[in-house]
């Protein structure tokens, strides 16, 4: 699924990441299967955090289980933080083992493997140190896993392209029968 089409919704590297696993066609699917899955995520994502930008295929061959297991755990704190828990010590244990050197620096030193858990902890450690992982909530559409921050107080979907669109033609059809 080289090249696949990531739902950017969030602007942030944390959430976007776990945002590529979806639902479609009632089947959970994985958009990074592949190291050029993992690179072509990385060239879209540096377009915020250019150090991104800077690997090469050699260089993540080996992140693709390491990134898979990193967005498994993310993702089982997100959803539960989503359902109103708040962020755990655990969970914040867990982010700040991934930061080198325990210095928070959003272009971080070292190896890339760890230089880019780093910055995707940084991510997730900002949510919460600025408070914004409260706006965590998980789309309206039951059928789809896509989280979200809700700065307004009022979103439901996940992108108003995705679900939301969705719903709108599936009430229109229901009124016109």
């Amino acid at each position: 699924m080289a090249n696949a089409q990531f739902p950017l919704i969030t602007q942030n590297l944390s959430l976007d990441l776990v945002n590529t696993e979806i639902i479609s066609y009632d089947k959970r699917h994985d958009l990074i299967q592949s190291e050029k899955d993992l690179m072509a995520w990385f060239e879209i994502m540096g377009e915020t955090a250019p150090f991104l930008r800077s690997f090469t295929l050699q260089q993540v061959q080996e992140q693709l289980q390491r990134i898979h297991q990193f967005r498994a755990e993310l993702r089982k704190h997100f959803e539960s933080i989503a359902e109103g828990s708040k962020p755990s010590l655990a969970f914040i244990a867990f982010l700040q083992d991934q930061i080198l050197d325990d210095k928070l620096a959003r272009i971080p030193n070292g190896k890339p493997d760890e230089s880019i858990l780093s910055l995707i902890a940084y991510d997730a450690l900002w949510l919460i140190h600025t408070k914004e992982i409260q706006q965590l909530k998980r789309c309206a559409n039951e059928k789809c896993i896509l989280l979200f921050l809700d700065k307004t107080g009022r979103r439901k979907w996940c992108s108003m392209k995705i679900c939301g669109n969705r719903q709108k033609v599936s009430r229109h059809h229901k009124k016109n029968q």
